[in-house]
């Protein structure tokens, strides 16, 4: 798998929205974030002081420390993590990201070579064997920032949206490949004169969908499932965009009166826009930013998408994160909520993916799959959390 070089900045992820995070995407960052009540709220471990601000802090403190630290199945979480060894090993002595301790002791890909040896020992599907790997490999801190140790933590997934490689009756909606000159003219053109045919007759059309609507949801993602007549399916991922602004449409919505800022979602704005023909087309244009995509062949089908990083993408294992904070494919213990059922998400994550929206030292986009239940998760996915990055411990004593 080819190695997204990450030392440039990325107008989007290879995975996830345009303008990262579902519910910001859609609603704008207006929105207050939903908690899931005082008494649901993580908290920050007991007897660890928070720094006050300004600016990031990570505080160093002990695996017994972090709050359900022993009831992840952390041999869950193993195989990404070996997924960013490979990308490591691809580019060695190349940056990750990261600020202050975080940089010193994880920014590098070199600096995870003897944390990596060690993950190939590990037997897999045993989590008391993960779980002394990341505690004897592995410094964790406590992230926070401005003297607040919680932070946002939203969701993303890859859609599954019904197409052709061949227009016909069925199939009318164009998704399209980077144009040639796009980059020689900036602002390229906008979604309206895209949609009204300013690509028309170039050959760019890479496939064709049956619904403006999932053509605009797969925009947002910037990846996703292609199901073709012949029950074949292709994924395509981001390839570009048009420099255009991001406008959220459900910022549009609210300020039209349709809706209230509490009632934003992806699922609110999806109904909204199929109970309203004739004036959805005009709501999705009031978004100018437009992505063209590219197809990735030999994906199976148990795989998700690669991530900025180059690893692909796993099912609630997978973060897109601030990389100005934290190093990419950094294990990441995060304490949040699920959106649908409350209960609480506690678990190792790895730092795969980045996202316009995703910034500050406290902010992450888990990715949830693909299917149905991802895609609610995803849409919901709103909630408070606290979060602690794993350092490397060879790479840590090195830069003290």
């Amino acid at each position: 798998m080819r190695f997204v070089d990450f030392r440039l900045p990325r107008a989007s992820r290879a995975a996830g929205a345009v303008c990262a995070a579902l519910v910001l995407a859609l609603a704008g960052c207006a929105r207050p974030p939903t908690v899931a009540g005082p008494a649901g709220a993580p908290e920050p471990p007991a007897g660890v002081a928070v720094p006050p601000g300004p600016g990031a802090a990570f505080t160093p403190l002990r695996f017994d420390q972090i709050p359900g630290w022993r009831t992840d199945h952390p041999a869950q979480a193993m195989p990404a993590f070996l997924a960013s060894c490979v990308q490591f090993a691809a580019l060695p002595g190349q940056p990750l990201g990261g600020e202050g301790e975080t940089a010193l002791a994880g920014g590098m890909t070199n600096q995870w070579a003897s944390a990596c040896a060690a993950a190939r020992l590990v037997p897999p599907g045993q989590d008391d064997d993960a779980r002394a790997f990341f505690e004897a490999n592995f410094q964790p801190y406590l992230i926070s920032s401005d003297g607040q140790a919680r932070g946002l933590f939203t969701g993303y997934y890859e859609p599954e949206v019904n197409g052709s490689r061949h227009r016909d009756a069925t199939h009318q909606v164009p998704i399209y490949r980077r144009p040639e000159d796009l980059g020689k003219r900036s602002p390229y053109f906008s979604r309206t004169q895209i949609e009204h045919g300013a690509l028309a007759g170039r050959r760019l059309e890479l496939l064709w969908l049956t619904n403006p609507i999932d053509a605009f949801f797969l925009q947002i993602q910037a990846a996703g499932r292609v199901r073709l007549p012949d029950g074949t399916t292709v994924r395509v991922s981001y390839d570009g965009q048009n420099g255009q602004p991001y406008m959220p449409i459900g910022r549009v919505l609210v300020d039209r009166g349709d809706m209230t800022l509490n009632q934003v979602s992806m699922q609110s704005i999806r109904a909204w826009l199929t109970a309203h023909p004739d004036q959805a087309q005009a709501v999705m244009e009031q978004n100018p930013s437009y992505v063209f995509f590219k197809e990735i062949p030999g994906l199976a089908s148990d795989v998700g998408p690669p991530g900025v990083l180059g690893a692909p993408l796993t099912p609630g294992r997978s973060l897109a994160v601030d990389k100005s904070y934290i190093p990419l494919g950094a294990p990441v213990w995060v304490d949040t909520r699920d959106p649908v059922d409350g209960r609480p998400i506690r678990r190792v994550m790895l730092a795969q993916d980045v996202g316009g929206a995703i910034r500050g030292p406290v902010r992450g986009d888990i990715f949830f799959g693909w299917g149905p239940a991802a895609e609610e998760h995803a849409g919901k996915m709103n909630q408070k959390g606290i979060a602690y990055v794993l350092l490397p411990k060879v790479a840590t004593a090195a830069a003290r």
